[in-house]
């Protein structure tokens, strides 16, 4: 097991392999419950909870809670396609929601595998819960917090993308804004993220302050945080305020996440490791 662990090839084959079994215990779980929920939604969300319970059963016999961090970024392409053939909705709408999906994903899958080491490389984040925490009390925070809630706020996301998928309605000038606005934060996500990860190559132990780092701290967290906004203008482009007005409150709560968890964690470690981080921020903006 541990050298299977140390291996970064066969680290990428497990991977895959738990994630393809994910899938199919997604769609067993769908379909099974045809009969018990009428609702294709319902049964969409309880399929993506049970998968999540797939990953994370994984995540503890590896003892590594990172085996989940591909799931951000591979389950909103998975729900949208999943729709988009269960709708047969065609049209210009429909695909640009794929797009930009498909862009975004595409981006954040290949930056994860890029920075992947191998199974027993945990992000710190999570040794940090472990280390910290009482083993009960972690396993807790590993499930509800760490795997349950990104699972279940992804989706929450993704379900203005589904309305659309689920509705013919004709683009115009506003889908295509919503539309640029997506692309745009894979774009500045993609430069954020190649800027620095040269940075750090280049300067260890320095604060980035080049390029977008120069401009806001947490560049990538506003690309993130664009990206389901953009989703959310191309809804209200073709439906309006009335129908699920609710729905705002998906990219809220993505937004709070990034401003009041994980730039909170970033920051407080980063003040911890350079001391010049605290004058980058009293000069720096908080994201762009």
């Amino acid at each position: 097991m541990e050298k299977l662990k140390q291996s970064r090839l066969a680290s990428f084959i497990i991977i895959f392999l738990i994630y393809a079994a994910a899938f199919l215990v997604g769609v067993c779980v769908y379909s099974s419950l045809a009969t018990v929920f009428p609702s294709e939604m319902w049964r969409l969300f309880i399929a993506d909870v049970a998968a999540t319970v797939f990953v994370w059963f994984w995540g503890l016999v590896f003892k590594n809670v990172s085996v989940y961090d591909p799931y951000w970024s591979v389950l909103p392409p998975v729900l949208v396609t999943a729709w988009f053939v269960q709708c047969g909705s065609f049209g210009v709408a429909q695909c640009l929601l794929l797009v930009a999906v498909g862009v975004w994903a595409i981006r954040l899958t290949a930056n994860w595998a890029i920075t992947f080491r191998n199974l027993n490389a945990e992000d710190w984040r999570y040794t940090k819960y472990r280390t910290e925490q009482k083993p009960f009390l972690f396993h807790i925070i590993n499930f509800f917090g760490l795997n349950m809630m990104p699972t279940v706020l992804v989706f929450l996301c993704v379900l203005p993308g589904l309305y659309i998928i689920d509705h013919v309605c004709s683009a115009n000038l506003l889908t295509w804004l919503g539309f640029f606005v997506c692309i745009g934060a894979a774009t500045i996500q993609l430069v954020a993220d190649t800027q620095i990860h040269r940075f750090v190559r280049e300067h260890k132990g320095e604060v980035c302050n080049v390029g977008l780092w120069k401009h806001g701290r947490h560049p990538n967290y506003f690309g993130e945080i664009s990206m389901w906004w953009g989703v959310w203008i191309m809804f209200v482009s073709m439906f309006g305020f009335s129908v699920n007005a609710w729905y705002v409150v998906c990219p809220i709560l993505m937004t709070c996440l990034f401003l009041f968890i994980s730039i909170p964690l970033m920051e407080k470690r980063q003040l911890k490791n350079k001391p010049q981080y605290a004058e980058y921020k009293k000069q720096t903006r908080i994201l762009i």
